[in-house]
């Protein structure tokens, strides 16, 4: 302010068109800075709100995702479930295979055969009484011991029916279980299309993130400079109007000193008439002056 005043009027004059001057591209600068920062700033919430549906995309198929994985888990829990049911039957399987080791039948067969000699022996060759009476004994404990072995036999018979069943079965529980891992096999693929679509999306929208990041700090950076520029613009301003109103002040002090100078001019001739005209009235009263026609 003080330098505005040590200016002369030219000086002020000029000072004046160079301030307005400097005022105008300040305010230009500042103008397009503003323009920019709002173009930014519509660039950025743009992009929010294509993060916002990438993100709400992203559940869904997040969600998708986890539920053919839970169908999936279900499945594989029933594979395996069938699994250990078929290998529990395997074992059962071998354990009575190797209760009945060896040919139970052909031994009873050959036990018959022997009786059969025995019993030829007694009945057509001549003995002793103690000799004839070791073979019947003889006989008799091979006919129990055949009784027995036959009795295996038809309990083996019925193990082997058994076993049948059991093949038949084994072959029903890894049927099932194939068909559940044809089904887990089936959820694991669809599952990992979804993951990779997981996966591609959250990428996606983590570059669309550091971009709306980059985008914000342009944004905020241009509305610092506006802001920088604005404040100049707003000094600028101000010393404009200090100047314009200093110019005013000096205009109305030059136009009252002039007033003030009329005034008194005014009055001094107004002195003076006064003075002339007394003095003609003096003349007029000593007779030095007539008026002639």
């Amino acid at each position: 302010m003080e330098e505005i005043l040590s200016l002369s009027s030219k000086q002020l004059k000029e000072e004046l068109g160079k301030s307005e001057e400097k005022y105008q591209q300040l305010k230009e600068k500042r103008d397009e800075l503003n323009r920019i920062a709002k173009m930014l700033r519509e660039e950025r919430n743009l992009l929010n709100q294509e993060k916002k549906k990438l993100l709400e995309e992203m559940k869904n198929v997040k969600k998708m995702r986890d539920d053919l994985v839970k169908e999936m888990k279900e499945h594989k829990k029933k594979r395996s479930e069938y699994q250990a049911q078929g290998k529990s039957l395997i074992q059962a399987k071998r354990k009575q295979k190797s209760m009945y080791q060896g040919n139970v039948f052909l031994k009873a067969k050959e036990l018959k055969l022997e009786i059969r000699k025995l019993e030829y022996e007694q009945e057509t060759r001549p003995m002793k009484p103690k000799e004839e009476e070791r073979i019947i004994k003889e006989i008799k404990e091979k006919k129990k011991e055949y009784e027995r072995l036959m009795k295996e036999v038809e309990k083996q018979k019925k193990v082997e029916v058994d076993l049948t069943d059991l093949d038949k079965s084994i072959d029903e529980l890894f049927s099932m279980a194939d068909k559940e891992h044809e089904m887990v096999v089936k959820y694991y693929q669809e599952s990992q299309q979804y993951h990779e679509k997981y996966i591609k999306i959250v990428e996606e929208v983590s570059k669309l993130i550091k971009e709306i990041n980059d985008k914000h700090k342009e944004y905020v950076e241009t509305k610092k400079k506006a802001d920088e520029i604005h404040r100049k613009a707003v000094e600028m301003l101000g010393k404009v109007i200090a100047i314009k109103e200093e110019r005013k002040n000096r205009y109305k002090k030059a136009k009252d000193l002039v007033k003030e100078q009329n005034v008194k001019a005014r009055k001094l001739l107004e002195e003076e008439d006064e003075i002339i005209e007394k003095h003609i009235e003096e003349l007029k009263k000593k007779g030095k002056i007539s008026i002639g026609v």
